[in-house]
C-alpha cells in the first residue's frame, strides 16, 4: 500500500510544501520510502530515499524542489524490493520527460516486461511494477504524439495523453491509481477500469486563480486548504496543464466498480470519504454488525468492558461498547513511534514490536472479563501477545473480536500481506484459531455483513474486491501459479533478503543523506 499525490499550483508559486505537508497526512499509507519530484518550467527536480517524511527532506532539498507542479508518494513494497532505488516516483526522459507515482500492484507484471524489454527495447532498471507502468505509459504516449497543442499553450496533443491512457487500461492488469508528470506541459492522473485503489482531486481558487490537487484519501485534500470535488472515477484519467487547464476523460470500457474494502476496515484514515464512503462511519457500521451478531449468538453474554487494539480498531469498539451497553475503555497505551507490524520483515521482528508498540493499563483489566476489538487478524501474533498482555494485568476472561473477516488469502492488487501459509485462518475453523491466540472465545464478522454494512453508504458502489477474504479475483487473471510466485516472493525469508545491504544509490536520485 502507498500513498499518493498531485499538485498544480499557481504559476510562479512553488507547491513544495504543499506536497511534504500532505504525504505527511498519507504517511500511515505507507513508512518504507517518499519521494517528490517538481517541475520548474520543465526542469524535473528530484528527492526521494528510505525513510519517513521527515528523515528524508531537509532544508536543502526543499529549497531545490521549486515549480508549481508536482507529485510526491511514500511506500512500502507490494513488488519489489524496500531498496532506495525503488523508492517512487519514476522517472523516464522519452517522451518529453515522464515521471510517475503509484498506489496499487499490477498482476501480469512478469509478461509486461519481458513485452517492455523485447519489442519496445525498455531499459527496466528494478524489479518494482511502478516503473513497468512508467515505461509503459512512456510507450504508449510516445506512440502518439504529433505536435498538436492543448489550447495553443504547450506542444502536446490532448487526444494522444488520453489515448495512451487507454492504450495502458488494455495492457496493464491489476489495481492501480496513479499521478505523473509530463515535463513542461502537466499532471496527469489516472485510475484503474475496476477502481481498486482510491484516487480523489479537489481544488481552490486564490487570488482568482484555480489551483488543484489529486491524492489518494480526501483527508489529504481536505487538510492542505482544499475542497474535494469528487472522486476520480474508475478508468478516468485527469490532465491540469501547467496553466491550470483542466481535462477529464473516460478511458477504459466500463465494468463494475469494486474499490478495495480493505481501505475502510485497516488502510484509510477514519476521517477520509472514499468512493462517497465515510470510513468512520464504514467502521461504526462494521462495528454494530458485529455486535449485533454477538447478541444474537450470546443473549446472556458476561462481558464486563469492551477495549480496543489501538488505533485501526477504536471506531468499531466504540460502537460495539454501546450496542452491546457495555462500557468502553481505552487499556492499552500505544507507541507511535513503531511501525505496522504485520507488514514488518521477518517474525522474529514482529514478536519483538509488539510489546514495544503497546503497554497495558492494570486497572482497566483486573478482575474483569474484556472483550478485545481489532480491525483485523492476519498472522495472529499481535492478537496472540496481546491476549498474554491482557491475562499478565489480571484479566479474568479475554474475548476477541475482529471486524473483518478471517483473512484467507492472499491481496495481489497493493496490500502486502504474508503468504497463505502464514495466516492464521489457513486450514482453521474459529474455534481453532481462538484457541491459537488464547482468547476465551472469537468473533468474526461475516463477509456477506462487511459488504453490506460498508457500501450501505453509497448504494452506487457494485460491489467489493474482498479478495483477501473470499477469494475472488476480481480481474479474473489470478491463477494458482500466480500465487505460487506471489507467495515465494512474500514469505519471510525473501522479505528479510530484501532487507539486506543497500549501500549502492540508485541513478535517478539527486544524492544520498
Amino acid at each position: 500500500m502507498c500513498g499518493i499525490i498531485g499538485l498544480v499550483g499557481r504559476p510562479g508559486v512553488h507547491v513544495n510544501q504543499l506536497l511534504y505537508d500532505g504525504l505527511t497526512v498519507l504517511q500511515h499509507r505507507g513508512q518504507d520510502a517518499a519521494g517528490i519530484l517538481t517541475d520548474m518550467g520543465g526542469n524535473l527536480r528530484l528527492r526521494k530515499s528510505n525513510g519517513l517524511v521527515s528523515d528524508v527532506f531537509y532544508k536543502r532539498h526543499m529549497l531545490r524542489l521549486e515549480g508549481n507542479l508536482g507529485i510526491g508518494h511514500v511506500r512500502y513494497p507490494t513488488a519489489g524490493s524496500s531498496s532506495r532505488a525503488e523508492a517512487q516516483p519514476f522517472y523516464v526522459n522519452s517522451p518529453y520527460g515522464l515521471a510517475l507515482a503509484h498506489n496499487g500492484n499490477l498482476t501480469n507484471a512478469d509478461a509486461l516486461r519481458k513485452e517492455l524489454q523485447d519489442r519496445s527495447m525498455r531499459h527496466i532498471n528494478t524489479t518494482s511494477d511502478s516503473e513497468l507502468l512508467l515505461n509503459a505509459l512512456a510507450v504508449e504516449l510516445g506512440q502518439r504524439s504529433n505536435g498538436l497543442t492543448i489550447q495553443g499553450e504547450a506542444h502536446i496533443n490532448i487526444d494522444a495523453i488520453f489515448s495512451a491512457v487507454s492504450a495502458v487500461h488494455e495492457r496493464v492488469t491489476g489495481g492501480y491509481a496513479c499521478v505523473a508528470v509530463i515535463a513542461g506541459y502537466g499532471l496527469l492522473a489516472f485510475r484503474d477500469p475496476h477502481g481498486i485503489r482510491p484516487l480523489i482531486f479537489g481544488s481552490r481558487t486564490v487570488d482568482g486563480e484555480k489551483e488543484y490537487i489529486v491524492a489518494s484519501e480526501s483527508v489529504a485534500i481536505s487538510a492542505l486548504g482544499f475542497e474535494v470535488e469528487r472522486d476520480v472515477q474508475p478508468g478516468e484519467a485527469l490532465f491540469i496543464s501547467t496553466t491550470g487547464h483542466f481535462f477529464q476523460r473516460s478511458c477504459a470500457q466500463p465494468v463494475d466498480h469494486t474499490p478495495c474494502v480493505f481501505e475502510h476496515v485497516y488502510f484509510a484514515r477514519p476521517d477520509s470519504v472514499i468512493d462517497g464512503i465515510s470510513v468512520y462511519q464504514a467502521r461504526l457500521n462494521q462495528g454494530d454488525r458485529l455486535a449485533q451478531r454477538i447478541l444474537e449468538a450470546w443473549p446472556d453474554h458476561d462481558i464486563d468492558v469492551v477495549i480496543p487494539i489501538p488505533d485501526s480498531g477504536r471506531i468499531a469498539a466504540l460502537q460495539m461498547a454501546e450496542s452491546l451497553g457495555v462500557p468502553y475503555r481505552e487499556g492499552f497505551v500505544k507507541n507511535r513511534y513503531v511501525g505496522r507490524t504485520f507488514i514488518m520483515p521477518g517474525q522474529a521482528m514482529r514478536k519483538k514490536s509488539v510489546r514495544r508498540k503497546l503497554n497495558a493499563i492494570e486497572h482497566e483489566f483486573s478482575g474483569k472479563n474484556v472483550l478485545l476489538v481489532d480491525d483485523s487478524i492476519v498472522r495472529g501474533t499481535t492478537s496472540q501477545q496481546i491476549i498474554e498482555m491482557a491475562r499478565e494485568v489480571g484479566a479474568n476472561k479475554v474475548y476477541f473480536a475482529s471486524a473483518a473477516p478471517p483473512v484467507r488469502f492472499p491481496n495481489v492488487y497493493g496490500i502486502d500481506m504474508p503468504t497463505v501459509d502464514e495466516f492464521i485462518a489457513n486450514g482453521k475453523s474459529i474455534e481453532e484459531i481462538s484457541t491459537t491466540i488464547g482468547s476465551d472465545r472469537l468473533f468474526y464478522q461475516t463477509v456477506d455483513d462487511l459488504l453490506e454494512v460498508t457500501g450501505v453508504e453509497n448504494p452506487a458502489i457494485q460491489g467489493f474486491d474482498a479478495s483477501c477474504f473470499n477469494g475472488e479475483y476480481i480481474t479474473g487473471d489470478i491463477t494458482p501459479e500466480y500465487l505460487e510466485k506471489l507467495s515465494n516472493a512474500r514469505n519471510d525469508a525473501a522479505k528479510s533478503s530484501a532487507h539486506e545491504d543497500d549501500s549502492v544509490i540508485d541513478l535517478h536520485n539527486d544524492e544520498e543523506g
